[in-house]
């Protein structure tokens, strides 16, 4: 009878478990775990390929904040569900259908995503994200401010803002231009994607571990007992070195960067556009007819954010951005360039202006312009 009675209440506990669990990876769009000293947070959508949107952002700024303060917390690992993204990006379509009604989503999104992407910037205690995957928009922002970045050859890596009438935000005024000669500005302005190693050979990743190892990584790393940073990098060290079934070939970049230096030093977009068309390659050509692609006055835009962020903060360039954010909102590029490529997917945007000699300097000097103080964004 007992033990008859043992079994059922397994049975039971086991189903309680089991309905527990299903709940929580069903309903929850961000899952939290603390695992001894260590907290894992993992983006749960990959349906949407853990595109985030404000309710993710609500809950993971106070988990980071608690972490924070709990001295017993020696390490923060942030990852994405599934097999094809960390996280593709902040979920524009929502900002932009909240901006034509003048819902305060356009506000907040970027407002408490910029506060949260300054907590991983300052975040005191090792910031590890497993980037293993596609890696866009605001997953940039979850991951390249923290301390470690982990890429794999499943990581894939761009800002393509300019080609939906936005800017690479998200402190990209900060990190794009630091990445050596004018690579950041390439990137911001072509949105050319960077794939596997080359994201670490780019600078964006700080480590590179192949996709097969990446489980044992977490493994090793949650069993670590009282962490440092150092000792931390010293175990991402041994998982690159010995992640040797993907080919370290040259950086995809290399053979391009002289001209990528010469061609993309413009204090100007039109400055730019010129060296292109004087330089006459093939690559120069290419690279003009993407640029044509683009929202004008995104790049023009986009061009003033990285030449001035190469010498700002992380805080100063995220209270540019958010001014800059607030003002595509009131504009029009950011919702042709969501409808051409988001909603009817018909890749026609229809720029206004539509082309760099139509966005006047008194144009481009209203996106930096400063918003009414109780709207600014405090960091």
């Amino acid at each position: 009878m007992l033990r008859k009675s043992v079994q059922r209440l397994t049975v039971v506990i086991k189903h309680v478990k089991i309905t527990a669990n299903m709940c929580t990876s069903a309903s929850d769009e961000v899952l939290f775990q603390k695992i001894d000293t260590k907290g894992v947070i993992t983006l749960n959508r990959p349906k949407a390929l853990n595109a985030l949107n404000l309710s993710m952002i609500r809950k993971i700024f106070p988990v980071l904040t608690e972490w924070e303060n709990d001295p017993k917390t020696k390490m923060v690992i942030i990852k994405g569900a599934g097999d094809k993204a960390f996280c593709a990006g902040g979920d524009v379509r929502a900002v932009t259908e909240a901006g034509k009604v003048g819902d305060r989503l356009s506000q907040d999104f970027f407002k408490e995503e910029y506060i949260l992407n300054n907590k991983i910037g300052t975040y005191e205690i090792p910031y590890i994200a497993l980037i293993n995957g596609i890696t866009m928009g605001g997953g940039v922002g979850l991951s390249v401010h923290g301390a470690f970045r982990v890429a794999s050859e499943k990581t894939v890596f761009a800002m393509p803002e300019t080609a939906i009438g936005l800017f690479p935000d998200v402190g990209g005024g900060h990190f794009l231009p630091r990445l050596g000669g004018k690579l950041g500005i390439y990137l911001a302005l072509t949105g050319f994607r960077l794939k596997g190693r080359d994201v670490h050979k780019a600078g964006v990743a700080t480590h590179f571990v192949q996709d097969n190892k990446i489980e044992e990584l977490e493994k090793s790393l949650l069993e670590m007992h009282d962490p440092t940073a150092q000792d931390i990098h010293h175990v991402l060290d041994k998982f690159q070195k010995n992640s040797t079934d993907i080919p370290d070939k040259d950086f995809i970049l290399a053979k391009d960067m002289e001209k990528i230096n010469r061609l993309f030093d413009g204090k100007t977009m039109e400055e730019i556009y010129q060296n292109l068309e004087k330089d006459g390659s093939e690559w120069a050509t290419t690279q003009l007819n993407t640029l044509k692609k683009m929202s004008p006055t995104s790049m023009k835009v986009t061009l003033r954010q990285l030449l001035e962020g190469e010498t700002m903060t992380l805080q100063d360039c995220l209270v540019m951005e958010y001014r800059i954010s607030q003002r595509c909102i009131e504009d029009q590029d950011f919702y042709e360039g969501v409808r051409a490529v988001l909603v009817d997917k018909d890749q026609s945007p229809q720029w206004k202006p539509a082309v760099i000699e139509g966005v006047t300097p008194q144009r481009v000097e209203w996106y930096f312009s400063p918003l009414p103080e109780e709207r600014e964004l405090q960091l």
